[in-house]
This record gives structure tokens, C-alpha cells and sequence, in this order.
């Protein structure tokens, strides 16, 4: 795997020209992203043409920590984690990112180096716009760096959250919470209910826990019908219950 982090990401190799079909539905997916949120139908046109599609494999990296910042990516399909590695050596997951979501360079798109590395959890598709190309689409469309000043704002004010749950909150309470946010982010609906893509290891990461205390969480949760535990996922059968059952944790 660490060989895989180290590559940087590659660029399908696609015809220059982009068929109707294909174009209408990366223009609904740009239309749907708080990034170009507010452009008009044919300033999206433009994004969206400009836009290079690529495939991403399971673990496959989009970019690694301390590399130069060359790209930006919005999901269209399955979701992507973006972790830090500390000076000891551990992994910390800061970000869980499902379709519609912006990774990489956001911060003025963007001189230095990434702070994290970001993978696909799964097999995923995006949209890919390297930083020159970016930053003329926000000298023409300045709706572009408003937005991206509010995605900034939105996500340092969730890391505070969690930062308060993880000071503040018992475990229980902190892993409840952060399935309720993962829902939002890349529940997908299935048979049972909702589906949540990562395992148990990553989920004790991300709420500053053990796996043992994971685990155990989720077999109560899943004896009581809140949850349907797998071994890479876990299915929300009732988030309403959930949430409501936070208030008691």
C-alpha cells in the first residue's frame, strides 16, 4: 500500500470532446455541488467541460501527505478518506468524503504541499481539474472562491465539533454521533436500511476509541434494531432511534 500512496494521481486519457449524455450529467453533478454552487447553466457548461474523469481502485491514492498541491476532486461515485500521519507514526482519519464532495487543494487552490493523504475507500469515480485551470475558472466565476470560503468555514467548524464531542462526550455518545454525520455524508440506501461504508478499525479511529469498544457498541446497537453491524460496513436500520438514543448515552 505505501507504495501505492506515493504515486501521484493519474488522469485518464480521455477524447477531448465530451458526448451530450456525458456532459448533462457531470453538469447536474457540478449544479449539486456546494463548490459551484449559485453559476448559472452555462457557466457550468464551462466547468464542466473542463473537467478530466477518472476512475479510482480501492486504496488507490489521490494524493499523499507533503506532496504538491496539483489537483482538485469532486466524487461522483463511492467515497474517499483523507488521514494524517503523525510524527509516531499513527494514522488519524480527518475526513470521510462521499459523491459531491470537493478533495484536495482548497485553501487559495493552492501553493504548498497536501497535509494529509487521501485514498478511495472503495472503487469511485470523480472529476478532476488540476490548480491552473481552477484558479482561471475563479477569476472568471468568482461565485467559485466564495463558495470555496464557505466549504472551509463548513468543514473547520465540524472539526471543532468533533473536537468537542471527543473532549466532552462518553464514547458511546461520540460513536453514535459520528455514524448520524456519516449518514449524511455517504449513507447509501440499500435493503435494510442505510449503508455506511468503513469498518469497525476506521470508525474507532475517527470517534478517538478502541476497536474492542467499537465492536461492543455495535452489537448492543444491533440487538436493540439500530444498526446492522457487517464487517466493512454498517447499516443504519433506524438513525431516527439512534440519534434519539444519544440523548441517554
Amino acid at each position: 500500500m505505501a507504495t501505492a500512496l506515493q504515486q501521484p494521481i493519474q488522469q485518464d486519457h480521455t477524447a477531448t470532446s465530451v458526448t451530450a449524455s456525458n456532459l448533462a450529467e457531470r453538469i447536474i453533478l457540478i449544479r449539486n455541488s456546494m463548490l459551484f454552487d449559485g453559476l448559472a447553466p452555462g457557466q457550468c457548461e464551462d466547468v464542466a467541460r473542463l473537467a478530466r474523469p477518472k476512475t479510482i481502485a480501492r486504496e488507490e491514492a489521490l494524493f499523499t501527505q507533503g506532496q504538491p498541491v496539483r489537483n482538485l476532486a469532486l466524487i461522483r461515485t463511492g467515497s474517499v478518506k483523507v488521514t494524517q500521519l503523525a510524527p509516531n507514526g499513527n494514522e488519524v482519519i480527518l475526513w470521510i468524503y462521499g459523491a459531491g464532495n470537493v478533495v484536495g487543494g482548497l485553501s487559495e487552490l493552492s501553493v504548498g504541499s497536501h497535509s494529509g493523504s487521501a485514498r478511495a475507500m472503495e472503487q469511485s469515480t470523480a472529476l478532476i481539474w488540476d490548480t491552473a485551470t481552477l484558479q482561471s475558472l475563479m477569476l472568471r466565476y468568482p461565485q467559485i472562491s466564495a463558495n470555496t470560503s464557505q466549504i472551509l468555514l463548513s468543514r473547520l467548524n465540524e472539526l471543532e465539533e468533533r473536537f468537542r464531542e471527543v473532549a466532552t462526550e462518553k464514547v458511546a455518545r461520540r460513536v453514535a454521533l459520528a455514524l448520524i454525520r456519516l449518514n449524511k455524508h455517504i449513507g447509501k440506501k440499500v435493503h435494510e436500511g442505510v449503508e455506511i461504508s468503513l469498518s469497525r478499525e476506521e470508525l474507532a479511529q475517527m470517534t478517538g476509541t478502541t476497536l474492542f469498544t467499537t465492536s461492543r457498541l455495535l452489537s448492543k446497537w444491533g440487538e436493540m434494531g439500530f444498526v446492522l453491524p457487517r464487517r466493512e460496513s454498517v447499516v443504519l436500520r433506524d438513525p431516527y432511534r439512534l440519534e434519539l438514543s444519544c440523548d441517554n448515552l
